[in-house]
């Protein structure tokens, strides 16, 4: 091909580029058919090759068949946007948004959980996720709920669901600001009942409860290095306990010996 030719073609592209992007700004989200249209085409091809020249992302619901441009969406806190109930996600398709919830989640998810945060139905995706091993389940309360592969933090999510659970069967019959200051009370006096290990296990527990940033705010509470929070917390739900001894070998105050009267 000659430079005129090739100069005709780039013109050509640029046309059709400039053609999608017009009509995904106006309409913010469109399907192959309706792009064909906007750029005079019937190459399904020729419209793929625009859209990933300026940036594109497709839906995760109705099949995949939608398609926005990268810098429209404003995603929640959940990385999910939708536009006229379709449905996408910064973190790509149903099955890659799946398994990112599930793991950042607090508690897990059960398939119905997950089917209101995601607007879709999950079930097929959730089993391809559980036998590729990329997240785990169990049952609780005789439901399947969905959590991390990891054992130490499936353990962390079921142990909070579990306390979600109690506080739902509990109500809400208290003053939050109270109970909280009542709480903080508890955990203080009871921490200084326990011993050295204890105590880095119970701070480890605690700080688990609170997610994200739960090592430094326990930390200050119980006036800790994060560092020892942060070792009772791994120890606690990797199983690595030793249930054996509360101290190294040779830790604590020594023995003293009684003297006797002659």
């Amino acid at each position: 091909m000659n430079l005129k030719g090739e100069l005709y073609q780039m013109d050509v592209a640029e046309k059709r580029d400039q053609g999608i992007q017009n009509l995904l700004t106006r309409n913010e989200i469109a399907t192959i058919g309706e792009l064909k249209s906007a750029v005079g085409t019937e190459s399904t091809m020729t419209v793929f090759r625009s859209l990933s020249r300026v940036g594109y992302r497709s839906s995760y619901s109705h099949r995949g068949q939608y398609y926005t441009l990268s810098r429209i969406p404003v995603f929640d806190d959940l990385g999910l946007w939708s536009c006229r109930s379709v449905m996408f996600s910064q973190y790509g398709n149903l099955l890659e948004t799946a398994a990112v919830l599930i793991e950042r989640s607090e508690t897990g998810y059960t398939a119905s959980e997950l089917e209101v945060v995601l607007q879709v139905e999950v079930k097929h995706t959730l089993l391809q996720l559980v036998r590729r091993e990329r997240i785990a389940r169990r049952k609780f309360e005789g439901t399947f709920v969905y959590t991390s592969a990891d054992a130490g933090e499936r353990r962390r999510q079921i142990l909070m669901r579990g306390e979600q659970e109690a506080r739902r069967e509990m109500g809400g019959g208290l003053e939050i600001a109270l109970l909280a200051d009542e709480l903080k009370a508890g955990i203080i006096l009871f921490f200084s009942l326990l011993d050295e290990k204890q105590r880095r296990l119970f701070a480890g527990l605690e700080a688990a409860k609170l997610g994200h940033g739960g090592d430094q705010k326990i930390a200050g509470l119980l006036d800790l290095d994060p560092h020892t929070v942060a070792k009772g917390r791994r120890e606690l739900f990797l199983g690595s306990v030793d249930r054996e001894t509360v101290r190294r070998t040779g830790g604590g105050a020594k023995r003293v010996e009684k003297k006797h009267l002659r």
